[in-house]
């Protein structure tokens, strides 16, 4: 039966405005530069070009085609690992650059003299990847998984653009965020995370099965091997309620290291607990950015603990000595 074409709106509105990712996917481009995207192409029942969503490995080779024709990064992931959604994580960097923008008084700052900190860059490197080629930024990427930080690092080898650029470092103790990472007297403009979202296996595993079943518009019973990410990955103990909150403790052990922290929050109702702990460590100014694309919604929040004078020095000798 033949369904009637969807009207598709030309621009993702809900996308930060220098997001590249804002038009709908243009698969002939896309093929062109990666072919092997061709093989995962066809049309749904709408008439329109698409691939299988359900399919991991035509979402991984969608991403391959992204970062290669819109970022000029070639890449792969081993099996089992998150295949992350590139436009929503864009939007985070963007939304970061505009925060740093907001603080100093020309514009974005760009250039490898921004340093900022990927709290769990995975093995799929992804945030690097866009802060590099958008902004020129440097970055240090830190994980507790030897594969994914192996993984990352093959990403690195494989594009000089990258090489001079990022670092990454294997996290030894999974309960330290910071400590082990940073050297004494490092400083950092800004940090970045996506924490694990679950807080054991099962409930992962669970999720996964209802994001599958949403896909489909059916029930799923099992999940789908390479699908709902790696362990390490995707659950924690205590969940990304306890992550955010050890974050934030440690943030404020090492407060004057950093312009600004953040995280993503993807459960609204975490962020009660989240200004709280923010109010009583004296963070001295918070912003929530609220972020949407599909039908996912969640949001960044965003602190730091520097007095006005602290930023107004930090803005006078790192960001707008480099503007």
């Amino acid at each position: 039966m033949q369904h009637n074409k969807r009207i598709h709106p030309k621009i993702k509105s809900n996308l930060h405005p220098r997001n590249k990712h804002r038009e709908r996917y243009d698969f002939k481009q896309l093929i062109d530069s990666c072919p092997e995207l061709s093989q995962f192409v066809s049309l749904n029942k709408y008439n329109d070009e698409s691939i299988d969503f359900f399919n991991p490995e035509a979402v991984k080779t969608l991403n391959k085609a992204l970062l290669k024709h819109y970022y000029g990064i070639s890449w792969d992931i081993p099996n089992n690992y998150l295949v992350p959604p590139i436009p929503g994580r864009a939007d985070y960097i963007h939304h970061m650059a505009d925060i740093l923008g907001s603080s100093s008084y020309g514009g974005i700052p760009k250039g490898d003299q921004i340093k900022c900190l990927d709290i769990g860059v995975g093995a799929n490197c992804v945030y690097p990847i866009i802060g590099i080629a958008e902004y020129d930024w440097s970055f240090v990427g830190s994980d507790i998984d030897p594969v994914a930080i192996e993984s990352a690092n093959k990403i690195i080898e494989l594009n000089p653009a990258l090489k001079e650029n990022i670092e990454v470092k294997l996290q030894i103790n999974p309960d330290d965020i910071f400590k082990g990472i940073i050297k004494t007297n490092e400083v950092f403009d800004l940090s970045i995370c996506n924490p694990p979202f679950h807080s054991s296996l099962k409930e992962a595993r669970a999720g996964t099965v209802r994001k599958l079943s949403n896909l489909k518009n059916k029930k799923i019973h099992k999940t789908i091997l390479n699908f709902g990410g790696h362990n390490k990955e995707i659950w924690c103990k205590g969940g990304e309620e306890r992550f955010i909150q050890n974050m934030i403790i440690q943030s404020k052990e090492i407060s004057t290291s950093f312009f600004w922290f953040s995280s993503l929050i993807s459960k609204q109702s975490h962020l009660k607990d989240v200004y709280e702990l923010l109010k009583k460590l004296k963070a001295i100014e918070v912003k929530t950015i609220p972020m949407g694309q599909g039908n996912k919604t969640s949001r960044i929040v965003a602190w730091t603990f520097l007095k006005k004078e602290q930023q107004k020095e930090w803005i006078n000798t790192r960001l707008n000595k480099i503007l």
